[in-house]
């Protein structure tokens, strides 16, 4: 009887015993760090739990979702149409998480509307920035989509984070990360920044080249003018020189004529020597002669008093 008793009293303790040990596990739990636990009670929603340890009525309570706080990415393309009917691809990148704003109590907290207010908020927040990308781009031609777009990002972002706040996300940012234009597009606008990049090369050639013939034009002239200055001073000096010649002959006591015969027969005897010393031919016919040398010195100055008179 003894035996049967403590057997009995042994069985009751262990089954207690054995059914806490299988529930256990089940009322104690982990949140990791960045994340929320929603616990429901019979269905029924019933606290929000942050980052640690926890513990849970076995059966009665149920980890209903696990909510993470980081920050994700979604990435997806669209095609839209700009004012000047150009289709062009868009890649979008959208970053946002769920909100931090606890409200005044749990019901109103990111973390519950982000659960229970909208079942695929992922695609329905895609969806936002599909509408809202196709509802501004068109007002934009396809040059000004590609000067403006940080700004028709900004502005999509502002528009869809509001609608996104009554479902507990915040949309960080919207990006545009690339704008893919139709093949014949985009081989037409290279065709055009060509011509213009080699039209404004032409025109700095010809402004190059107009540049250097003025300067050259200048320089030429300038050339021309000291050149001219230099013959005239030689002009002039080889005047005097003559004159100072024909003075000091006439002193002494020589006539006009024989003086010019005399310094036209120096002259021609100095040209004749420097074209010996300088000249490229190896060969010079003169008169056998001197007289007919003589009777060219009385044509220069037959010619020379004529010229002369007629000054006079």
């Amino acid at each position: 009887m003894l035996l049967s008793g403590i057997i009995a009293t042994l069985t009751s303790l262990l089954i207690p015993i054995i059914i806490l040990l299988l529930l256990l596990p089940n009322a104690c739990y982990v949140v990791e760090q960045q994340h929320a636990v929603i616990i429901e009670r019979l269905g029924k929603f019933n606290r929000i739990v942050n980052a640690g340890f926890h513990m849970k009525v076995p059966v009665i309570d149920r980890k209903a979702a696990t909510v993470s706080l980081r920050t994700m990415k979604n990435g997806f393309g669209i095609d839209v149409k700009t004012q000047d009917n150009v289709t062009i691809g868009l890649e979008v990148s959208a970053q946002y998480h769920v909100s931090y704003d606890m409200g005044a109590g749990p019901a109103d907290s990111g973390i519950y509307k982000s659960y229970y207010m909208l079942q695929e908020p992922v695609d329905q927040m895609r969806d936002f920035i599909t509408d809202a990308l196709r509802s501004s781009i068109p007002v934009y031609t396809l040059d000004e989509v590609f000067a403006k777009k940080d700004d028709i990002a900004k502005d999509v972002n502002a528009t869809v984070s509001e609608q996104m706040a009554a479902y507990g996300f915040t949309l960080v940012s919207t990006l545009i990360t690339k704008i893919a234009l139709p093949t014949e597009v985009e081989n037409s606008m290279n065709d055009i920044n060509a011509a213009q990049r080699k039209r404004a090369a032409a025109q700095e050639l010809a402004e190059a080249d107009r540049i250097k013939r003025v300067t050259e034009a200048t320089a030429e002239a300038e050339a021309m003018e000291k050149a001219g200055e230099g013959i005239a001073n030689q002009r002039k000096a080889i005047a005097l020189g003559i004159k100072d010649s024909l003075e000091i002959i006439q002193e002494t006591g020589v006539g006009n004529d024989e003086a010019n015969q005399l310094f036209m027969f120096t002259q021609w005897s100095e040209m004749m020597t420097e074209f010996a010393r300088t000249g490229k031919t190896s060969t010079v016919v003169l008169p056998s002669d001197f007289s007919q040398s003589a009777s060219m010195f009385e044509q220069m100055l037959t010619a020379g008093k004529v010229q002369n008179g007629s000054k006079e």
